[in-house]
C-alpha cells in the first residue's frame, strides 16, 4: 500500500531511510534548509526551515511524518530550537488540521538516561539526565506523548557509519580510552538507524501495534577500550596515549535493545565489529600503503 512519508530534517539518515522506503513503493517528500542535496534522489525535495514559524503552513499532508532533526551546534538554543521547540510546532500544525498523519516518528537518544555505572537500560529505565541535552530531548519526548497525534519515539545510541569516523581517527592518532574503571558504549549503524524507522514504519502499514518508544542501540554493548581496541588491531596500529578526559565525564550504561528486536527487527550490524569493518572498508581506512 503507496503511503506518503514526510522527512523532516531529511539528511545522512533521512536519505537512506528516503531511498528504502521508495524502494518499498512509498512516495517520500524531504524537507531540510537546502534541498539541492536530494536532487536526483526519487526524494521529493522540499526547502523548509522549520525555526521559521511561517514556513510550517507549507508542510504537506502525509501519511507518516519522521521528524530527524539535528542541532546546529551543541549549546542549549540550539538543541531547544531543533528538538523541541521545532517538534512542538509541528504537533500543533497537524494539531490544527483536518487530516492528521497515521503517526508521527520522533528520533530522540540515549543521552536521556543519567546512568553512569554501567547500568543496563531500557524503554522502562528512568530518563533523568542532568544535561541540557537529554533534558531537552526528555520534554520533546513528552510532548509527543501528550500529543493528540499517533506517536511513537526512537532513542539511538551514538550513531557512527560513512563519515562519522571519529573514534578510528582517535584509535589511528595511538589514542584509546582506559581500561579501568569499565566505561560502557552503546552505538549503532547509520543503516541501522534507517533500517529502524523504515521497519517501523512498515509495521504500522500493516496495522501491527507500535509501542510509544523504543531504544534502538546495537546488540553489543561494550566497555568503549575493548571497542577501541579492536580498531586498533584491524589498523595495525598500537596504542600510545590513554584518554583521560572529557570521556571520564561521560556515561557508562548498556542499553538493552529487547523490545526493538522483539517486533522483528534483525540488525544488519548487531556489533561494533561488522559495522566498523564497513566503515572502514569505504572509508579507505585499510587500505594497504603503496
Amino acid at each position: 500500500m503507496k503511503k506518503t512519508i514526510l522527512i523532516l530534517g531529511c539528511g545522512d539518515i533521512g536519505m537512506v531511510l528516503g531511498r528504502e522506503l521508495l524502494e518499498a513503493g512509498h512516495r517520500v517528500i524531504g524537507a531540510r534548509r537546502s534541498a539541492a542535496a536530494l536532487e536526483g534522489s526519487g526524494i521529493e525535495p522540499l526547502p523548509l526551515d522549520l525555526v521559521d514559524e511561517t514556513a510550517l503552513a507549507e508542510l504537506p499532508e502525509a501519511d507518516y511524518v519522521v521528524y530527524i532533526l539535528s542541532a546546529d551546534r551543541f549549546d542549549e538554543a540550539a538543541y531547544r530550537a531543533a528538538y523541541c521547540d521545532g517538534l512542538k510546532a509541528v504537533l500543533r500544525t497537524y494539531e490544527g488540521r483536518e487530516t492528521a498523519p497515521q503517526r508521527l516518528f520522533f528520533v530522540s537518544s540515549t543521552s536521556v538516561y543519567a546512568q553512569k555505572e554501567g547500568e543496563r537500560v531500557d524503554e522502562e529505565s528512568p530518563a533523568e539526565a542532568a544535561g541540557f541535552s537529554g533534558t531537552v530531548m526528555r520534554e520533546a519526548e513528552q510532548a509527543l506523548l501528550e500529543s493528540a497525534l499517533a506517536g511513537t519515539t526512537v532513542r539511538f545510541a551514538g550513531i557512527y557509519g560513512p563519515g562519522r569516523d571519529r573514534l578510528i581517527r582517535q584509535v589511528q592518532e595511538g589514542r584509546i580510552a582506559p581500561k579501568t574503571p569499565p566505561m560502557y558504549s552503546n552505538r549503532i549503524h547509520r543503516d541501522d538507524c534507517a533500517g529502524v524507522l523504515a521497519h517501523l514504519i512498515g509495521l504500522d502499514v500493516a496495522g501491527k501495534p507500535l509501542d510509544d518508544l523504543y531504544l534502538a542501540s546495537d546488540c553489543a554493548a561494550e566497555p568503549l577500550h575493548d571497542v577501541m581496541l579492536w580498531l586498533a588491531g584491524q589498523l595495525k596500529v598500537e596504542p600510545t596515549e590513554v584518554i583521560q578526559a572529557p570521556l571520564r565525564k561521560r556515561s557508562s550504561k548498556r542499553c538493552d535493545n529487547s523490545r526493538l528486536r522483539a517486533t522483528g527487527y534483525v540488525f544488519r550490524y548487531p556489533s561494533y565489529r561488522e559495522g566498523y569493518a564497513q566503515v572502514m572498508q569505504e572509508g579507505g581506512f585499510l587500505a594497504e600503503p603503496v
